[in-house]
């Protein structure tokens, strides 16, 4: 049956409105109300609602961007009468009953109430604080309440925004052995004022009775047919689970190479690629999305020039996998060899095995210009009993940009900067990035041993791998640095995502193992745009390039800070000893002399730290709008535009956008010269102990030199990755440095 428009309700929608923003403000919306109430007197609440938040949205404009605000305010208005009449009570009370509720129904996990007395529960009901409720603009709540919180089994919510974030706050300091209650109240404060954001796993699936909660995976696949099966049902298992996946194959044989002595049997990695492409459609991501495989490959591989065209939309179609993304790993040698115009010569990993006794992909050049890598490849060119195919180097780098102009990818992963500046170098190797080209961690491949029927059962054996895992949390730089709280905030997300390593059920025991043995984590930044606004600092400026230096050697210090004070609460991650954190040679190479890093330097050695792997910047797309700032390191795409939906048109404002704003931004992501942005770049990345989530903005008519050379400008500065080539095919105004 349709509810009746209840004019009472109405009223107060419209009168909380003018104490808020002015009657003045919101006056056209009191109009067209009171013609409304005319004109549709049988129409239901959910009609009137929708309605009004509709006419609020069409009023933003950049001169008018609190009318987001104001739809925000309808839409919380709309969330709070249903709950209440869900409950039969007031908004945000009686959280205990409603926890317990919940988990009876099966909608929350039971660990809510066997870990925490009714005693405590009260208690957390009273630190929620509704008037944060007031921090989201429309597009952020309708983000959350769309995605995020829990829904019943007719996918109707039955969680307020600010129960989430306890909940969550909950479920990750639910082990906590002293202060449990005040590390809660922590990690509360952190999200439920914007401070930063958990990772879309944990922010989806924290305290609910499925689901796991770390973002990002990344497998080496062995070079056979056990192996490639097994990995592709150990990345099945964890696309279902909503993980995105990084997948290397560099050390599968490719097309022609020989099988157990039979030349020329081997079909290369294409089929594998194209099974993994499959695996990525029909294993979807708890119902919600596709799963998200991103396949990456050497550039001396004998496959690399089919596996470029994977993604083209033009072609043989039986050579394409559109589904999955493409990353290309590129040794120092081959851009310098670009750069010089050399050649560059392809090989098949198998036949280097068998021919060399080792695998080419297994060596780095140790300093930037000599090293391992260079030496192994020079011995394969010389070999003569070596098969191989010779290219002009930039034959093949122009094949990576066409495929970057009309496809976004390959991303770019830079292996022999990853390995120089990795922390456990002491105890492996790192092959390839994951489907955000953030994470750089070690990786090894598992090895099927045997299968044997004991007490009639099938046991498998084999030798595990290292199978990265990550879990990610991000700062939000547009509200925490102004407000000056990044000390205390970090403080407590190095702890939450400590504590994710712990809880969570990843359904692959050689990732479960990886987890345990690095204890990995990924603290990230997002809002730098927004940042940069807020400051009045240019986009193009040296001063930008110089504040991303300064800013993100303050936040690796403070992270590594909280990780050594956990190290001494908790132990050190297991692989520690004679890792670059052990010997105070991540110190030295970055350069961090002066007193404060000295005496860090010196607590790290007595004490440890508590992980081996620390920050890596993400994508953040979708918690940066629930966030209410602008993506990840990212320029924002316009200061005003609308993004199209299914039925209407929604406005999409920079944050804090106003007079004093507008000039920072105007410079957006496809104006703005990306030999800054790459500048800029390189500036933090030398604090970052992984990599960053960097996206080039280029118009498709960029010459191919300019990009050629952004490229070589990013590899030249010591960047690790890049993610996504975004080339828009709009006419791009005041773009005079994509042509120069």
């Amino acid at each position: 049956m349709t509810m009746m428009i209840q004019t009472p309700i109405i009223e107060k929608v419209l009168n909380d409105l003018q104490l808020e923003f002015g009657k003045e403000k919101i006056a056209p919306l009191i109009k067209l109300s009171d013609r409304w109430k005319e004109r549709y007197v049988h129409g239901s609440s959910e009609e009137w609602t929708r309605t009004l938040i509709l006419e609020a949205i069409s009023f933003v404009a950049e001169d008018e961007p609190y009318w987001t605000f104001v739809a925000s305010r309808i839409y919380l208005h709309a969330i709070y009468a249903q709950d209440e009449q869900r409950r039969g009570c007031a908004v945000y009370s009686h959280f205990h009953h409603h926890v317990k509720e919940l988990v009876e129904k099966g909608l929350y996990s039971s660990v809510l109430i066997t870990k925490y007395s009714e005693e405590e529960l009260v208690h957390l009901g009273q630190i929620l604080n509704p008037n944060r409720d007031f921090l989201f603009t429309y597009i952020g709540l309708k983000t959350l309440m769309d995605r995020y919180v829990a829904v019943d089994f007719t996918n109707n919510p039955v969680e307020l925004p600010q129960e989430r974030w306890l909940v969550i706050a909950m479920t990750l300091m639910q082990d906590e052995s002293e202060n449990r209650l005040e590390k809660i109240e922590e990690a509360y404060w952190a999200m439920s004022n914007l401070y930063m954001t958990v990772a879309t796993p944990t922010l989806a699936n924290a305290g609910k009775p499925h689901g796991q909660l770390s973002s990002c995976f990344i497998d080496t696949v062995d070079d056979s047919l056990q192996g490639i099966y097994d990995s592709n049902t150990d990345i099945a298992n964890l696309s279902k689970y909503g993980g995105g996946i990084g997948v290397y194959m560099g050390k599968v044989r490719s097309r022609g190479s020989s099988i157990r002595g039979f030349k020329g049997a081997s079909s290369g990695v294409l089929p594998w690629i194209k099974q993994l492409n499959n695996t990525a459609v029909s294993v979807d991501q708890l119902g919600q999305r596709q799963g998200a495989i991103a396949v990456y490959l050497d550039a001396w591989h004998k496959d690399i020039l089919t596996f470029l065209d994977l993604k083209l939309n033009n072609g043989d179609e039986r050579m394409r996998a559109h589904d999955i993304f493409t990353g290309i790993c590129l040794p120092d040698i081959f851009m310098e060899q670009v750069d010089a115009r050399g050649e560059w010569h392809l090989f098949d990993p198998h036949e280097v095995r068998d021919v060399m006794g080792y695998s080419l992909e297994d060596f780095y050049d140790e300093t930037r210009g000599s090293g391992s890598f260079r030496e192994k490849y020079a011995e394969c060119v010389a070999h003569p009993a070596l098969s191989r195919e010779t290219i002009p180097a930039i034959e093949l780098m122009k094949r990576i940009l066409r495929s970057q102009l009309e496809t976004g990818v390959p991303f770019m992963f830079y292996r022999d900067e990853v390995n120089r500046t990795n922390a456990n170098k002491h105890k492996g190797m790192i092959y390839s990035s994951n489907l955000c080209s953030e994470i750089a961690q070690n990786m090894s491949p598992t090895k099927f041993e045997s299968v044997t029927l004991e007490d009639d059962v099938i046991v498998t054996r084999a030798k595990p791998g290292d199978f990265v895992v990550c879990n990610l949390s991000s700062i939000n730089l547009g509200r925490a640095v102004p407000e000056n709280v990044l000390e205390r905030l970090i403080s407590i997300q190095v702890r939450m995502l400590d504590n994710v390593i712990d809880l969570n059920k990843i359904p692959v025991v050689q990732a479960a193992r990886t987890n345990a043995r690095y204890r990995g984590i990924g603290l990230g930044t997002f809002g730098w745009h927004h940042l940069l606004a807020q400051e009045n600092i240019q986009w193009e400026s040296e001063e930008a390039v110089q504040y991303a230096d300064k800013l993100y050697e303050k936040i690796a210090y403070h992270t590594i800070v909280a990780s050594t004070e956990l190290a001494k609460e908790k132990g050190a991650y297991p692989l520690y000893q004679d890792s670059d954190w052990h010997t105070g040679a991540y110190f030295e190479r970055r350069g961090y002399d002066s007193t404060a890093w000295n005496e860090l330097r010196m607590d790290v050695a007595v004490h440890g730290i508590r992980n081996g792997y620390l920050m890596a910047v993400a994508p953040n797309s979708s918690t940066s709008v629930i966030a209410g700032s602008t993506a990840s390191i990212d320029p924002i795409f316009k200061p005003f535009y609308h993004e199209e939906k299914k039925d209407f048109k929604l406005p999409v404002v920079a944050p804090d956008l106003d007079h004093h704003t507008y000039d920072v931004y105007r410079r957006s992501a496809y104006i703005v010269d990306q030999r800054w942005s790459v500048r800029q770049n390189a500036a933090r990345q030398k604090h970052i102990d992984q990599s960053i989530s960097f996206n080039l903005y280029v118009p498709n008519t960029i010459r191919a030199s300019v990009l050629l050379d952004l490229h070589l400008q990013a590899w030249q500065s010591g960047l690790k990755t890049t993610y996504y080539t975004r080339s828009s095919a709009a006419d791009i105004e005041e773009c005079e440095w994509c042509h120069s």
